[in-house]
């Protein structure tokens, strides 16, 4: 497990670099001066402790710029702010520390952290197990595709078009034959989109936001959708970031 710290002061780093390694001696500890530095990294933490105001570009920012490519990793934003603990949903933050803290409030906090992390890797494994990648076969070339990072997939000028956090990836195909190998995580609000439940931030009656930012049309089947995705909930779906 490698926890991670992003903060512009360096005494501040120090301070909770010394309370993480009272009470996880054999984490992987790592500290970032900037937003910037933590982007640049080659391999993200599982868990960071982000500040929000920083030089450059701040820890909402990087926060969002890091979902593009990490949905799992468990972000808490320590801040003496509170006016942005509305924001913190919207990248899917674990938890939103406001300074100053008691020691107790610390460690429950990262103690929960750890916990979050240890079933984001037993569910990661569990959805391993259970389904295949899909090959997708483009101009002579065959890409394997985890159905667990697709966010969604649409129709557009008789091509399927897959978007992950990654990357998007469009090849000639139909969408009913991509919905029969996926599988019960998703769901097509709309004829041409395939909605990935895991990815799911929010919803209304005319439009679904997800957590790479695209916000889909809901509509045509709605009621459909929602029945749907409360037994989705029920049955445990979801990712909890």
């Amino acid at each position: 497990m490698q926890i991670a710290i992003c903060d512009d002061e360096k005494e501040i780093r120090e301070l909770y670099a010394e309370k993480i390694r009272q009470l996880y001696p054999y984490a992987d500890l790592v500290q970032y001066q900037s937003g910037e530095e933590l982007l640049a990294a080659h391999h993200k933490p599982d868990i960071l402790l982000l500040d929000i105001q920083m030089p450059g570009r701040n820890g909402m920012e990087t926060a969002k710029l890091l979902r593009r490519s990490s949905r799992e990793m468990v972000i808490i934003f320590v801040s003496a702010l509170e006016e942005y603990v509305f924001q913190a949903f919207d990248v899917g933050a674990f938890h939103y520390l406001v300074k100053p803290f008691q020691d107790e409030k610390f460690a429950e906090v990262l103690a929960r952290a750890a916990e979050q992390y240890e079933e984001n890797r037993k569910q990661e494994k569990h959805t391993d197990n259970e389904k295949p990648g899909l090959v997708i076969t483009r101009g002579g070339e065959h890409i394997t595709v985890r159905i667990a990072d697709i966010v969604y997939a649409e129709v557009y000028d008789r091509k399927v078009i897959i978007h992950t956090m990654e990357s998007d990836i469009e090849y000639y195909g139909k969408m009913k034959e991509l919905e029969e190998k996926v599988g019960d995580d998703f769901y097509r609000p709309h004829r041409a989109y395939l909605v990935n439940f895991n990815y799911i931030r929010k919803y209304d009656a005319a439009t679904i936001y997800l957590r790479r930012g695209q916000a889909l049309m809901a509509k045509q089947n709605y009621h459909d959708f929602v029945k749907s995705y409360l037994r989705f909930n029920q049955k445990g779906g979801g990712r909890k970031e």
